[in-house]
């Protein structure tokens, strides 16, 4: 009874007062108090991932299951950027302090942290984003077929947009006078009226949707009607 009536109480009491905090201004401390344990607690969650993360590489690696070889990267990449980012090694001297170790610059790209930041993370997610983009064409490939109303639309729409970026579309209506009656049939400015007005439109209906659903999801967590994040035992 104690592991889920306590949890359910910290979770209403945390979340009561951080709704009052943000519309009563007296209990705006009580807000920041609660965001200063929200963020200690957060990283002793931070202590148990790293933890979590070396347990089951290591035991990939013990046991030479598929993929072992990448765990081990992955331990020694997590290993050197703690150690030179939590000691600061080869850090940059701050002007202020030359003699304090300590108090030199980390992310600049001269310290051993910020250059594999800069010149091994930053390509390495470059990569991965450049990847996905293969992914999104498939998707888009199935999505945009003809089957139905809703599918013409999309498809329609999604064709007008992609042939204004390109050469192209400015070939087919860039000869239109930019002054003349006839300027909205531009690709440039047909593109331009879909994404302020048609799409802005769209994403802030899927926005207040979203909030909605926060709303209520946030109601049912603080009145404890959902415990999915307890265990259950």
């Amino acid at each position: 009874m104690m592991q889920r009536t306590i949890p359910i109480a910290i979770l209403c009491l945390s979340g009561t007062i951080m709704v009052a905090a943000y519309f009563l201004s007296f209990a705006q401390s009580w807000g920041e108090t609660v965001t200063t344990w929200f963020n200690i607690l957060a990283a002793v969650a931070l202590v148990l991932g790293a933890g979590n993360l070396i347990a089951v590489n290591l035991e990939k690696i013990s046991s030479q299951r598929a993929g072992w070889g990448y765990a081990a990267i992955t331990l020694a990449s997590f290993a050197f950027m703690l150690v030179v980012g939590l000691l600061k090694v080869g850090a940059v001297p701050d002007p202020k302090h030359p003699g304090v170790a300590f108090a030199g610059s980390y992310e600049s790209a001269a310290s051993p942290f910020g250059w594999m930041y800069e010149y091994v993370m930053s390509p390495l997610t470059a990569t991965m984003f450049a990847m996905l983009a293969f992914y999104v064409a498939s998707a888009a490939f199935r999505a945009f077929r003809a089957k139905n109303v809703e599918s013409i639309l999309l498809l329609g729409t999604a064709f007008i947009v992609l042939l204004a970026q390109t050469a192209a579309g400015m070939f087919l209506t860039g000869w239109i006078p930019e002054d003349s009656a006839f300027a909205f049939l531009r690709l440039d400015h047909i593109k331009t009226g879909i994404m302020n007005h048609v799409q802005t439109a769209g994403m802030r209906a899927i926005m207040i949707g979203i909030a909605l659903g926060i709303v209520a999801m946030s109601l049912r967590l603080i009145l404890g009607i959902d415990r999915s994040y307890l265990s259950k035992n």
